[in-house]
């Protein structure tokens, strides 16, 4: 049996239709927060189970049973590792044998603020005695796709990113990439870093944008003080920007770059391209 953590978010509803095709719904635990939000995966015969971080009896009656667990990542910023420990541990006591946990692009080196609660749990889950997997995702071409509709508003895509590469994959490449370690067999103790086959910087980006709506849209680098002015102007959350603003900076060292083919070879074929990324996000 496997259990889903999060299966109810954006990565983990890509991840439990994945393994619904391969199989037996009744063998798949979702495991959320709040089952009343997960109505649509019970009716596909998959077992619904509370999951909730800071409550660890959940979290053990969520993996009874259970062989493997995905833990997908928790969400908010400095409370993540605590939350991971939590699912660790309840693995563990639960009798689970294998943990595959989403982390990030080279997490035992990399200096992004996002990098120390999943190195603290990469060690973390190496230690516990249970086998693992670790998935090292790099970016998510969401995280460019999904700012498409001001960006076409105002006719500029804005960061602090300069000509720093991303070697980003789509979500659905990473949730099929979880699949595929999940239900076969050779990935135990194994990591994986996980990037795109086709990186770009964002002035290349913005060139496709602007090829495929046939207007001018351009790439407008602004110092980091004034895109963080600028994002919390709108009304992100600080711990959020401070993030984003971080990644950008620093992937002009390289730090959202990579030459590594694991996705790919994982999947079987090419990593989705951004200019398809941008042609499924465009309005038709």
């Amino acid at each position: 049996m496997i259990a889903v953590t999060g299966a109810n978010g954006k990565l983990g509803t890509l991840v439990m239709e994945g393994l619904i095709k391969r199989v037996p719904a009744t063998q798949i635990v979702a495991a959320v927060r709040d089952p009343g939000k997960a109505e649509g995966l019970r009716a596909l015969g998959v077992q619904v189970r509370k999951a909730d971080y800071d409550d660890p009896q959940t979290l053990i009656n969520a993996f009874t049973g259970v062989e493997q667990v995905l833990l997908i990542s928790a969400v908010v910023p400095g409370q993540r590792f605590g939350q991971h420990k939590s699912v660790i541990d309840a693995a563990k006591k639960a009798g689970v044998k294998l943990v595959a946990y989403t982390s990030m692009l080279r997490a035992d080196t990399s200096t992004l603020i996002l990098a120390a609660e999943h190195k603290a749990t990469e060690a973390y889950l190496t230690a516990s005695g249970l086998d693992f997997v670790l998935l090292r995702n790099g970016w998510y071409l969401e995280n460019m796709t999904d700012a498409l509709a001001p960006a076409l508003t105002n006719g500029a895509i804005v960061g602090s990113a300069s000509n720093g590469r991303f070697a980003a994959a789509s979500r659905a490449d990473y949730a099929e990439a979880a699949v595929k370690v999940l239900t076969q067999p050779g990935h135990v103790n194994k990591t994986y870093e996980l990037a795109g086959d086709h990186p770009f910087a964002m002035p290349e980006f913005a060139d496709e944008v602007s090829r495929q709506v046939g207007r001018t849209i351009a790439y407008k680098n602004l110092p980091p003080e004034e895109y963080e002015a600028m994002l919390l102007a709108i009304g992100l959350p600080k711990m959020i920007v401070d993030v984003v603003v971080d990644a950008d900076v620093k992937s002009a060292k390289g730090e959202l770059d990579s030459s590594s083919r694991d996705l790919s070879r994982l999947l079987g074929r090419s990593t989705t391209h951004f200019s398809d990324a941008i042609k499924a996000a465009l309005p038709a």
